[in-house]
């Protein structure tokens, strides 16, 4: 089985199902009308769009800075940074695009300043969201090892393998597998070109593949 495939079908597994683009542009211009409103003056409005994305956005910053307590610092910082600026949201881009870029900068300074690299964990795999039978037995080598075991297992090679990426590699890995974000929404958030976009992830998974090819079943 092809390792990215196997990563993608790992990722779905444990719930970051792909957005299709007909549902993002539904979701774009529901947040537009939203964004209007706030500018407009009525503040309740985005509230609307901090439940909407609260979850999301703090998946993102936590899978970057790897502890809990600093996302959501950071998740609830990157909100009142997009309220106090939402005037100058014109709409060129989706919001969530400009929401996610507000917060991956707030994560790229925090690790700064705290001189952290950290990479980020799957440590939200448990007895209630494990891979399937399937997942697990396309990725291992030997069929007769502890199914528990095993996850754990491939949870730390995976932070191992997570740990040798950049954090730029690290951002585009997580948005494009786990948050389902197309390459040029990825590019959006990340102020690069959508070829700079392929390079990385292209990298980022050749690395990951390299690290983990004895957990892939040839």
């Amino acid at each position: 089985m092809d390792f990215v495939t196997v990563t993608m079908n790992f990722t779905k597994v444990l719930g970051k199902a792909v957005v299709s683009t007909p549902e993002r542009q539904h979701e774009a211009d529901d947040d537009w009308s939203l964004v209007q409103r706030v500018q407009a003056g009525d503040a309740a409005a985005f509230d609307s769009l901090m439940m909407k994305y609260r979850e999301r956005l703090y998946s993102i910053i936590y899978n970057l800075v790897g502890n809990r307590e600093d996302a959501a610092d950071l998740t609830q910082d990157s909100f009142i940074k997009a309220f106090q600026a939402i005037n100058r949201f014109a709409g060129d881009a989706s919001f969530f695009t400009w929401l996610y870029r507000i917060g991956i900068n707030a994560a790229y300074g925090h690790l700064r300043k705290a001189r952290l690299r950290r990479f980020f964990s799957l440590d939200r795999v448990d007895e209630d969201d494990q891979p399937s039978a399937e997942v697990i037995a396309a990725l291992t080598d030997n069929r007769g090892a502890d199914r528990s075991a095993f996850v754990v297992e491939l949870q730390e090679k995976l932070n191992e393998a997570m740990h040798k990426l950049s954090i730029k590699h690290r951002t585009v890995v997580t948005l494009f597998e786990i948050d389902g974000l197309s390459h040029q929404e990825i590019a959006e958030v990340m102020d690069c070109s959508e070829g700079t976009v392929r390079s990385r992830l292209h990298y980022a998974k050749q690395l990951l593949q390299a690290e983990l090819q004895a957990y892939v079943r040839r």
